[in-house]
């Protein structure tokens, strides 16, 4: 095992009492700690602009279901990774960012290479959950983690009431669980009676995480051949597994032969 090395410890705290938010390296990765070990963001320090967490790379599976993204708002930053991706691959993408604290914004510029804004990238220290407005995105990004512990306030009803009417039509709700979250059935069912039920599920590849992709506007069911057309253009272009993740997505959701379903209860497996 590496040794790892903190860079910085008890930096850039805003007040007392704040977690201690800390940047460590190791293996060639540089990571942020926020409030305990948990990895809070990660970054390949040979390929800064790489998503180098499975659950991220597998966070981008919602192109599958919506590929053509116009204005995305995410809630979280951590050491940016995501709005990074965003920012060099998705070119026709408005990304707007919202984090509660201050220093993650300022560890991202200086430790993670967030680039700084511009008219395709804005970042904003707020409250996630008071940010949203009606149909002001069609995509929302929630991965608020603390220390390893899903913020509650990014998974009530309410929550999830107002991501559906901040979301254009057709959009998308991109969402980050743990998959051993003893709360996750109760998030997930929130997330389905607020979306009528369009929700798929992917399960990350190799990190311990489950994404939810809940939809507004979408077919109720996808043919698995456009999707395989759609995941093949995906992965030359982006350089990401596509294609397992449809496979993914047929083990974990309500399926045909020819189809993937969305929001219903069964189907032919």
């Amino acid at each position: 095992m590496s040794r790892v090395r903190n860079l910085a410890r008890r930096a850039l705290r805003r007040l007392r009492g704040a977690p201690e938010l800390v940047m460590s390296e190791g293996r060639g990765m540089r990571h942020m700690h926020l409030g305990g070990d948990a990895i809070q963001s990660a970054m390949r320090l040979d390929d800064p602009w790489a998503l180098a967490l499975d659950y991220t790379r597998c966070m981008m599976g919602f192109l599958l279901l919506h590929p053509e993204p116009r204005a995305a708002l995410m809630l979280g930053l951590g050491g940016g990774s995501l709005a990074k991706f965003f920012h060099r691959h998705l070119r026709r993408t408005r990304t707007r960012v919202i984090e509660l604290d201050a220093r993650v914004v300022a560890a991202a510029r200086e430790h993670f290479g967030l680039p700084p804004d511009d008219a395709r990238l804005s970042v904003e220290i707020g409250d996630g959950a008071e940010a949203l407005a009606p149909e002001c995105c069609d995509v929302l990004v929630v991965d608020g983690f603390d220390d390893g512990e899903q913020v509650p306030g990014l998974a009530t009803a309410a929550f999830y009431d107002a991501a559906w009417l901040a979301l254009t039509e057709p959009g998308v709700l991109v969402a980050n669980f743990m998959s051993d979250d003893p709360k996750l059935e109760r998030y997930l069912g929130r997330l389905e009676r607020a979306f009528g039920g369009a929700v798929v599920c992917l399960p990350a590849l190799s990190d311990p995480n489950v994404l939810a992709f809940a939809l507004k506007g979408a077919s109720p069911r996808v043919e698995w051949r456009a999707l395989r057309t759609r995941a093949a253009r995906l992965q030359v272009r982006l350089g990401l597994p596509f294609e397992r993740y449809l496979a993914a997505l047929k083990r974990m959701n309500p399926h045909t032969t020819q189809h993937l379903i969305i929001g219903a209860q069964g189907g032919e497996q």
